[in-house]
């Protein structure tokens, strides 16, 4: 039997590690912390990691990149209330031929939020143009976006399930009327990460201080862990709060102390492994701290030449707001930022139960310069290959009349397009009915539109999945079919 000091005797006879050993086995284990570091800027290794680090209950079926991706990039520009699909991208010329009228009894009547919708037909008042070589008709509404129809894949026929502003925004974000799923950006960001460790994989931008219907929730993680949340940049001056440090805290001690927090916090989080919020908030401080040297770059505009601010509309007052954002907006995407994510009118300001004449050319008038100027831009940049850009809202406008010069909310036919990313431009794709009440033709449900949007950034959205309590949860609530007609 091996006694204690014969195994002691044992181990001293073993030769003792030369210096060149030593050297040696440094040298190799400082290059594998390189290698690691070099391999988490790759989408794949890095996002096959994150799903490994909650292979207990959260791991996917498979891995990123089912498909070779068409957009790197998507900007999604969210116009908050609902806009007019028959005054914008869908002319109906019989809503003016009826007009006053009732709907024909070969138009079935509709249910809104107000009741069982009667009203006479209400004429659009606006004027259209057959815009560029595809010949794309644009309202006058927007006419420097018809500058660029030919960019535009104009779906007509989009449909969905809710009738009032919470659920139907919850819906277009996060593919249920009901809350509490991850949103369509946090989907991204779980299956592709982010192509810049030192900003947010998804980034929300508002032109004004309201939050719309269903507030953080829609560009939330659901039952997904947090770190997966769009980030909300601030309006103003100061899109990121306490970004810089005070004079007196040198980068090192700042570094100290957050060592020191992050090891206090993982200390705590290991006894609470089944809260992801902890692991999100850890992850959420050494973010921002890397931030601090990399965002005031990516967010300072006056890098930006004066004809470049023109173009976005940014000396304008009606345009400034939302033209800063959609500037913000390339400048992040440049930057490996996966999806942004613009609205317009935040709180339901596109709602135009009356006076819509008002409300949507007050509301086009905000968004239509900086539109197309970020689709120019982009596309002068040679950006707009790899970037998908997403218009709608989350659904149309009824053509009967309500309180007398409004229309009512209609989820039962409206318009989204989409530009760039692997999209084929200078097409539209479905139709509603001749009174634009219904979607008829290649009918596209909100979850169509949502596996449309991960097959161009390559992600199968029957393959993306997320384990809940053993139930595989996906994007597009097991339903879906990816729009084909839409790619180049």
């Amino acid at each position: 039997m091996m006694t204690h000091a014969s195994i002691t005797t044992a181990e001293s006879n073993q030769p003792s590690p030369k210096r060149r050993d030593f050297l040696f086995q440094a040298g190799t284990g400082l290059g594998a912390i390189a290698l690691q570091s070099l391999l988490l800027q790759d989408p794949v290794f890095r996002t096959n990691r994150i799903h490994a680090s909650y292979s207990d209950t959260h791991s996917p079926s498979t891995g990123p990149a089912h498909l070779k991706p068409r957009a790197k990039n998507i900007i999604y520009l969210f116009m908050d209330g609902g806009p007019s699909h028959l005054d914008t991208f869908d002319p109906k010329p019989l809503i003016n031929k009826y007009a006053g009228n009732p709907l024909p009894d070969s138009i079935e009547r509709v249910i809104t939020p107000m009741g069982v919708s009667n009203n006479s037909i209400l004429p659009s008042q606006r004027k259209w143009k057959y815009c560029g070589k595809s010949g794309i008709p644009v309202s006058d509404w927007y006419p420097h976006v018809g500058e660029c129809a030919d960019d535009l894949c104009v779906i007509r026929s989009c449909w969905a399930n809710g009738l009032n502003h919470v659920g139907s925004v919850s819906q277009m974000n996060t593919g249920s009327i009901l809350g509490g799923r991850p949103s369509l950006g946090a989907w991204v960001s779980y299956g592709l990460g982010t192509e810049n460790q030192n900003l947010p994989s998804f980034v929300v931008l508002l032109d004004n201080a309201k939050e719309p219907p269903g507030g953080s929730r829609v560009w939330g993680t659901g039952f997904m862990p947090a770190q997966f949340q769009g980030t909300r940049f601030r309006n103003g001056e100061t899109p990121i709060l306490h970004l810089s440090p005070p004079s007196s805290v040198s980068v090192n001690q700042q570094r100290k102390k957050l060592d020191f927090i992050n090891k206090l916090n993982e200390q705590h989080r290991q006894r609470r492994r089944i809260n992801q919020q902890l692991k999100a908030r850890i992850e959420a401080y050494e973010l921002a701290f890397r931030m601090q040297t990399h965002a005031p770059e990516a967010i300072d505009l006056s890098q930006e030449t004066q004809s470049t601010l023109e173009m976005y509309g940014i000396h304008s007052p009606q345009t400034a707001a939302f033209g800063k954002n959609c500037l913000l907006a390339r400048r992040l995407v440049e930057r490996g930022v996966r999806f942004v994510q613009l609205y317009s009118g935040s709180g339901s300001k596109w709602d135009a139960h009356s006076a819509i004449e008002k409300n949507h050319s007050d509301r086009c008038g905000e968004t239509d310069l900086p539109i197309a100027g970020l689709l120019k831009d982009l596309k002068r940049r040679g950006l707009l290959e790899e970037t998908l850009v997403i218009w709608g809202g989350e659904f149309g406008r009824t053509p009967m009349s309500e309180k007398g010069d409004g229309r009512d909310h209609n989820p039962y036919g409206f318009t989204i397009w989409m530009a760039g990313g692997g999209t084929r431009g200078g097409r539209i794709v479905g139709e509603t009915d001749d009174f634009g009440l219904h979607a008829i033709q290649n009918r596209a449900h909100v979850h169509d539109i949502h596996a449309t949007i991960l097959h161009l950034a390559g992600l199968n959205h029957e393959q993306l999945v997320f384990q809940r309590q053993g139930r595989p949860e996906r994007a597009t609530v097991n339903e879906g079919r990816v729009i084909k007609e839409v790619f180049s």
